[in-house]
């Protein structure tokens, strides 16, 4: 049976509560229903195509529908499509946990899986409060708290919430979540009273040593996303932040956890983005364009040192006691082993990085129009800050839902984004071509230009 797009509405508008979506708003507009994908592209129910601007929520690195990504699912689901990974093995974990060890940039030894970026990260604190208290349970009894950066965002479980610090996600929350320490995030555009670049980072970094000196016998790790805050709006970190982030850790005796969940697999313009500071952390979580858009995996990797502490006789109860159903999943190991040999095999990652300077040459024609306030690029990453006084910095109401309705209007031209609060996101599939990438830049243009007419 065939539905029509009425019938459709009807049944999702019926039976599906979408992710952070507000259903009073969503129910009242015709939503859009997508039915299949070709390369950059989105097809919805009625034919009509858009370029896939957000790359299908970050995830997007080949493109849609690509023929050897399909062809290795195939090949595997003819084989086997799941078995656990407690206390049994199977082949794609084990050639993609060596894999991934092998590109690590650094000295990382051992890799745990789960399925979500967001279980990347819970999986990542577990892993740190249990190391200090395997080592030394009385000598570390104090190492129970993280420090995480203002506006942080790394997931949507409990103990991924807790070291957020978005309000607005976040607030409601708060009686269930374990306290955190918070330091400011250098976001140049909104602290210039504090000077210039070099003069923000090491403000902010002055702030994480001094909560270090006073606390660092009871911070257990520091996390943060190397070189871009994602869902806090592209806040894009000035060179330097992330290394004195590194050096301070290693100074004060706590853990250093990079979640590259989003910013990872040549997405900043380079495979991993604590390569361009050469940073070297304790815990790296990966997910996202792991699997290059095909299937839910993520991965935590980390040190032969952390790995050592939870070694021990059954009775020492040092075991990490954390797993998933679909932990290690063949058929989603399977697409991401395939993903890197072919990130590899097309030089993706030069490309992104090409492609990110195309991109550059095209964004500051954005600045022309008057609600543009700041736009911020790393890679295949923008935001572009939507305000209604450019002098003041001001920002729409929320009642006004501004960037809703520019995205709306980029959609009537062809181009799917997603707005983070006042910021316009454009996180292009990783294989967009140049024509692509200029046509969804000059579509933005139009959108934000059609929405300028409202307001004036």
């Amino acid at each position: 049976m065939k539905y029509s797009y009425e019938q459709l509405e009807q049944l999702d508008k019926q039976y599906v509560w979408h992710p952070f979506t507000q259903m009073k708003t969503y129910v009242e507009e015709k939503p859009l229903i997508i039915e299949r994908g070709q390369g950059s592209y989105l097809f919805d129910v009625d034919g009509n195509k858009y370029l896939d601007g957000y790359a299908s929520l970050w995830v997007n690195v080949h493109g849609h529908n690509d023929p050897e990504l399909n062809e290795a699912l195939h090949e595997q689901i003819e084989k086997i499509s799941h078995s656990t990974l407690l206390g049994s093995a199977n082949v794609p974990s084990i050639l993609l946990a060596k894999k991934l060890i092998e590109i690590w940039p650094g000295h990382l030894s051992k890799v745990f899986y789960s399925d979500t970026g967001a279980a990347a990260v819970e999986i990542a604190l577990k892993m740190a409060y249990q190391y200090w208290k395997n080592i030394d349970p009385i000598k570390y009894e104090k190492k129970n708290r993280f420090i995480s950066l203002k506006e942080a965002y790394h997931g949507d479980t409990v103990g991924a919430v807790s070291v957020g610090g978005m309000d607005l996600f976040h607030r409601i929350f708060k009686p269930l979540l374990f306290e955190r320490v918070e330091i400011p995030s250098p976001y140049v555009y909104r602290m210039e009273e504090y000077g210039d670049e070099e003069e923000i980072v090491n403000y902010c970094l002055q702030q994480l040593e001094d909560v270090l000196i006073q606390k660092h016998e009871e911070i257990a790790g520091v996390i943060v996303e190397p070189l871009v805050q994602g869902a806090a709006g592209i806040i894009t970190h000035p060179k330097g932040f992330l290394k004195g982030v590194e050096t301070l850790c290693r100074q004060y005796g706590v853990l250093l956890i990079c979640d590259e969940v989003a910013v990872g697999f040549g997405r900043t313009g380079t495979l991993f983005a604590c390569e361009q500071e050469e940073v070297h952390p304790d815990i790296v979580c990966l997910g996202k364009g792991i699997t290059g858009g095909y299937l839910p995996l993520a991965a935590t990797l980390t040190t032969e040192d952390v790995y050592a502490a939870f070694l021990g006789d059954i009775d020492e109860n040092k075991t990490f006691y954390h797993g998933h159903t679909y932990t290690g999943n063949q058929l989603s190991c399977s697409v991401a082993l395939k993903n890197i040999e072919l990130i590899e095999k097309r030089n993706v990652v030069s490309e992104a990085k090409r492609k990110a300077a195309v991109l550059a040459e095209k964004l500051p024609t954005l600045y022309e129009l008057p609600i543009v306030g700041d736009i911020r690029q790393k890679g295949l990453m923008v935001g572009i800050e939507i305000v209604k006084d450019k002098k003041t910095k001001q920002i729409f109401p929320r009642s006004e839902n501004m960037e809703h309705q520019i995205i709306l209007e980029a959609r009537k031209r062809g181009l799917i984004i997603r707005p983070l609060g006042p910021v316009l996101t454009f996180i292009p599939v990783l294989a967009m071509t140049d024509d692509q990438i200029e046509t969804a830049v000059n579509i933005i243009f139009d959108s934000i230009a059609e929405m300028v007419k409202v307001v004036r």
